[in-house]
């Protein structure tokens, strides 16, 4: 299995390449970089094997997307017709997410959530709870059936921090949270970046506790993100820092639908 496994995300655009079912890197573009965006994908796909028996060079691999951005899965859709003759196969579309939902509304979850929720359980095989810290933080939980129970959703970072400056009279803006040298700020861009910090990792510890609490099981915690970095030593209750989970669930996604085809 050939493919480029694509997360569209509010920010930025996640390109994994797996060849034969190996991860062989990520890379992340700028959903505003159009040019970058083109380079980057048609430089995966001159990676991908052509088919021995295609006398038009057809190559072998496949591109499959999840998407919380509908306008960039459009531009994605362009650049690969255009660049490379290929359609892209969207999650939740065209392939099945590979998870059991237990929601409402099933149709409006975010791609994202479902994806990195389902590679999450199929690595602990056990109640988990899946953190994504991006522009939105999403908390959300898979029981030990392995169903889709629903999440949390609040603010990222960056968001906060903008929300903070554009509704105030006076608070700056800060463009990076970084770890606390104290816990507490000694001047106003200190305590924000310490509010923001220290809120994002409280919320992942108590969210997770009411999860347990209704479960009857401290779950397993997996986090992925870019901000996780920035808390993951202040939350010794996690298990396991997952960097691009939804690509690689993206990629696991596209397995498991090819696998199911042969059964």
């Amino acid at each position: 299995m050939n493919l480029i496994a694509v997360d569209i995300g509010n920010t930025n655009i996640n390109i994994g390449l797996f060849l034969k079912e190996q991860e062989k890197y990520i890379e992340s573009v700028s959903g505003k970089a159009a040019e970058k965006l083109k380079k980057a994908i048609t430089s995966a796909w001159s990676k991908i094997p052509v088919l021995k028996t295609s006398k038009e060079k057809k190559r072998d691999g496949v591109i499959v997307v999840s998407s919380v951005k509908p306008q960039w899965t459009q531009l994605v859709k362009k650049i690969a017709k255009q660049q490379l003759g290929e359609n892209i196969k969207i999650l939740g579309k065209d392939i099945p997410f590979p998870i059991k939902l237990g929601i409402e509304e099933k149709n409006d979850v975010g791609s994202d959530r479902i994806t990195a929720a389902a590679a999450a359980f199929a690595v602990v095989e056990t109640a988990v709870v899946v953190a994504d810290f991006g522009t939105a933080v999403t908390i959300d939980l898979v029981d030990d059936r392995g169903v889709f129970a629903g999440g949390a959703i609040f603010p990222g970072f960056q968001a906060a921090a903008d929300a903070l400056n554009k509704n105030t009279a006076a608070l700056p803006n800060i463009k990076q949270v970084s770890k606390p040298k104290l816990p507490f700020g000694k001047n106003t861009k200190d305590a924000i970046n310490c509010g923001l910090y220290y809120s994002a990792v409280g919320a992942l510890q108590e969210i997770t506790r009411k999860y347990a609490e209704k479960i009857g099981t401290w779950p397993k915690t997996v986090i992925t993100g870019q901000a996780a970095e920035v808390i993951k030593s202040d939350c010794s209750f996690i298990d396991s820092f997952v960097p691009n989970l939804v690509v690689k669930g993206t990629a696991l996604a596209y397995k498991k639908y090819l696998e199911n085809k042969q059964v």
